[in-house]
């Protein structure tokens, strides 16, 4: 059977490949699921079968976004605990999330989705690390709400089995067993995991962060993952006490016990690596161990500033990572491209931290490396996967900003007419296609109610 055919013509176009090759004007051809041909100019004539053409003219075309750490539960209780750090922060929410259940999860996945879809992101990913006894199929309501939305996912399968009688923080009855939580990651890459070149859904092994997991929860889910074929995420060095907490607790800082329970490698990405001297850079560059950068949020906690052009210097795959939206309450992947770029330049490295196009990197290409796909999503090349976007450049925001990608990058949110994941349309001039966004703002706002209610009455 013939190949359906969308043509993008009359647009700026960044691939983000390996050359960082752009287009004035130029085209791109959609052959099923996969990019045909990137170039110059027209379209070649004569294409057979061409179900639709797309005048792109004063828009600016790059590959999706690909969001690389986030926890969709936290959408409804977004607006708390304003001026905390990290670990008052928890302290002051795990009562509240501790009470989550399925439809709870499903509601605020449904908004976390479609916040980062509307604004560009193809690719989600989602940590999800708490599960209390008796809350239902909390990962499947989560992967669900993925399928519906029309985005690509990773599930990172979190888990918790060092409560507050540990000495962590969550509540005693919000984590599980060992046993437990091995057994139920396991049954989660089994029943939903695919390894396919255009796979929709992927699941990672995700014990939650050092100070909420045991040492025998990392090591185990190491090797359950290796056994699996799947790929390993976690929280690390965020931030000053953390370092001090595996000090006190391990007798070493957090690079040296990842490395120690197996959590370095090039199947391996953490969240955030806010706190890491020159030693712990170079082990994450021997090892290529990925590295999920979260600005607004590493801001929003005080957390401090990572040093990101010193990870990529020294060859770290790095991506760009929203957190939750009970530490970044805006949701959008976008708006972190121009936060990762200012925040780093108030570092040692100042103006030349990052530019434009390396930010723009961060949040295609790089977020690619660190989920491990690299071969087929992350820049706009033929054989690839067609997963675009169309930034509408031409309004009052950006008129007078002669670049695109940096009026992309350094200027006001762009509109995304449009929006390809695996060659279909998901967003068209700002709305998501697949999903009801007012319906959407009505059952997150219903279920952030009831949760509020529910914690109250504990």
């Amino acid at each position: 059977m013939a190949a359906s055919r969308i043509v993008i013509e009359n647009c700026s176009i960044a691939t983000v490949d390996a050359g960082d090759t752009e287009y004035t004007s130029g085209h791109i051809v959609v052959a099923d699921n996969k990019i045909e041909s990137v170039g110059a100019g027209k379209a070649p004539e004569n294409l057979e079968n061409v179900v639709r053409r797309i005048d792109g003219t004063g828009h600016l075309a790059t590959p999706g976004l690909v969001n690389t750490h986030h926890h969709f539960y936290q959408w409804i209780t977004r607006g708390l605990a304003t001026d905390h750090n990290l670990f008052n922060w928890l302290v002051a929410l795990y009562p509240t999330w501790a009470r989550i259940d399925e439809q709870m999860a499903y509601s605020a996945a449904q908004g976390s989705l479609a916040m980062m879809a509307r604004g560009g992101v193809t690719t989600a990913m989602d940590h999800h690390y708490v599960f209390p006894k008796g809350s239902g199929d909390l990962s499947g309501a989560i992967i669900r709400a993925a399928r519906e939305t029309g985005v690509r996912f990773t599930l990172a399968r979190g888990s918790m089995d060092r409560s507050e009688k540990d000495g962590g923080l969550p509540p005693d009855f919000a984590v599980e067993t060992l046993e437990g939580a091995l057994a139920a990651t396991e049954a989660t890459v089994d029943e939903h995991h695919d390894a396919s070149f255009d796979a929709m859904t992927q699941i990672a092994v995700a014990p939650c962060s050092p100070f909420s997991v045991s040492t025998e929860l990392m090591k185990q889910g190491a090797e359950l993952a290796r056994r699996k074929g799947v790929r390993l995420h976690t929280h690390g060095s965020e931030t000053v006490e953390e370092e001090q907490f595996c000090k006190e607790l391990f007798g070493m800082g957090p690079t040296e016990y990842f490395e120690s329970t197996g959590w370095l490698g090039e199947d391996v990405w953490m969240a955030h690596c806010v706190h890491m001297n020159d030693s712990d850079i170079a082990a994450f560059a021997r090892t290529k161990t990925g590295v999920a950068h979260c600005p607004s949020s590493n801001a929003r906690l005080a957390a401090g500033i990572a040093r990101v052009p010193d990870m990529l210097a020294a060859g770290v795959p790095v991506g760009l990572g929203v957190d939750g939206t009970a530490s970044n309450e805006s949701g959008e992947l976008h708006t972190e491209l121009r936060n990762a770029l200012l925040i780093n330049r108030l570092g040692a490295h100042r103006e030349a931290a990052l530019n434009a196009r390396q930010a723009l990197r961060l949040g295609t290409y790089g977020g690619a490396q660190v989920l491990g796909r690299a071969s087929q999503i992350g820049s706009l090349e033929p054989g690839k996967l067609a997963d675009i976007v169309l930034w509408k450049l031409d309004t009052l925001a950006h008129a007078s900003i002669a670049d695109p990608v940096t009026a992309l990058v350094f200027g006001a949110a762009a509109p995304v007419t449009l929006s390809l994941v695996n060659g279909k349309p998901v967003v068209e001039d700002s709305r998501l296609l697949n999903v009801d966004e007012d319906a959407i703002a009505r059952s997150t706002r219903a279920e952030a109610q009831r949760l509020a209610q529910i914690t109250a009455q504990a």
